[in-house]
């Protein structure tokens, strides 16, 4: 069964300088924050780790907080998930391939930050919700088919229940302080369905619980 996956920028041929340079920076930057805290990332101590310059960086990227925003991306990306035909098997591809990204070193300390960042400067607040927008895309899109298939409610608020899909992850990884894991996954998956699925059909009285035609002690009824 194919996977989820992360979409990644397509480069064009010829560009292997623009490549290393781009790869290094969002690498150092990465290596920065998990070192010392997203302080410690300015546009001078970048260019000495990734050993590029820093007109190279700035017309990448115009901001720091656009810089860290990209290293986090390099981690948490948009992702491509196929129709499974299975609102389970779907956001199941979801959770699964965002808990292999947390659990990458670095990954916690990354996202931790760049969420301060986001909250300490307002003029960035656009651009960090630009970011999650792009990162719950893929998980709206799935909730979407599964309403097209007749799996998913119809009166579910798409963006609620994307952020319901997406939280308790990131809530294990930074307020919980621990690794996501395979039984988390299975967990959501399970809570999720109920959430927002469609509701089970009534269940069929059991025979010993039918009474159509018959009294309570057995015998035929009366007109």
């Amino acid at each position: 069964m194919a996977g989820a996956q992360t979409q990644r920028t397509e480069r064009g041929p010829g560009r292997p300088r623009q490549e290393r340079v781009t790869d290094a920076t969002l690498e150092a930057v990465i290596e920065l924050v998990t070192e010392q805290g997203v302080k410690a990332v300015t546009m001078d101590a970048v260019a000495a780790r990734a050993k590029v310059s820093k007109p190279a960086i700035y017309r990448r990227w115009p901001s720091k907080q656009a810089l860290i925003i990209a290293a986090a991306e390099t981690r948490v990306g948009p992702l491509s998930v196929p129709d499974l035909g299975d609102i389970r098997a779907e956001l199941r591809e979801v959770l699964t391939a965002r808990s292999a990204a947390y659990r990458l070193p670095g990954t916690a300390r990354l996202l931790a930050e760049l969420v301060a960042s986001a909250a300490e400067e307002g003029g960035a607040r656009g651009e960090y919700a630009d970011f999650t927008d792009r990162m719950m895309a893929e998980t709206r899109t799935v909730l979407q088919r599964g309403i097209a298939r007749g799996e998913v409610r119809v009166d579910v608020d798409i963006r609620s229940a994307a952020t319901l899909v997406a939280a308790p992850l990131v809530y294990r990884l930074l307020a919980e302080g621990e690794l996501p894991n395979t039984r988390l996954v299975d967990d959501l998956v399970d809570l999720l369905v109920r959430a927002v699925g469609q509701p089970a059909a009534a269940a069929p009285p059991e025979p010993g619980n039918v009474t159509s035609g018959i009294d309570t002690a057995g015998r035929g009824n009366k007109p």
